[in-house]
């Protein structure tokens, strides 16, 4: 009988985060993830072709029933990455994207989640302007920060910027830096992304 992993209700990534991790925790097996909108179907059926995984689905009574089984698929191949190549995030707002407000810290909130469960996870992350805001008292962000200082992603947020919000003894986690480290981290990291 397949394992069933219900996200109906949830938002995205949820879906493909819980049906990931049930993946990881076994060899071989079948599963069936249900989710109630096509966004989530989509979602999770690339993350099981990406993974290799044999994928097919139905749709009954507005639900999303996707049908995944992990096993040993001819023809996937395993890479072994040679040489980690280092990278930076720096994020310079406390939103996500431009536009909507609420929309921008809901997507921050997720983008942070996710993060903190994917594979690949950055060396640093560098916090500057409203960025600061994550890192203090009261953040929606926290507890996916913790989750990702625990796996080694260093957390550095800039003083200038706390100053300047007034928020320099709010701050929960990493450490207060300056820009002259900030910059050394970036230039030395083999890759920087901005949000």
């Amino acid at each position: 009988m397949s394992k069933v992993i219900d996200c109906k209700g949830l938002n995205c990534p949820l879906p493909v985060i819980n049906t990931k991790k049930y993946f990881d925790g076994i060899e071989s097996g079948l599963a069936t993830t249900v989710v109630d909108n096509e966004v989530a179907k989509n979602n999770v059926m690339k993350f099981a072709e990406n993974a290799g995984f044999k994928v097919n689905f139905e749709e009954k009574n507005s639900l999303y029933y996707i049908n995944i089984n992990k096993g040993n698929i001819e023809g996937k191949v395993e890479i072994e990455i040679e040489d980690k190549k280092t990278f930076s995030i720096v994020v310079g707002s406390d939103k996500l994207g431009s536009g909507d407000d609420e929309l921008g810290t809901a997507l921050m909130k997720s983008y942070m989640f996710a993060l903190s469960e994917a594979e690949i996870i950055p060396d640093k992350l560098l916090f500057l302007n409203s960025g600061v805001k994550l890192v203090v008292k009261d953040s929606e962000v926290l507890e996916s920060l913790e989750r990702l200082k625990e796996r080694g992603v260093e957390i550095l947020s800039c003083g200038l910027c706390l100053d300047f919000y007034k928020m320099k003894d709010l701050v929960q986690i990493g450490e207060i830096t300056n820009m002259y480290a900030i910059i050394e981290c970036m230039n030395s990291s083999d890759k920087t992304i901005k949000l």
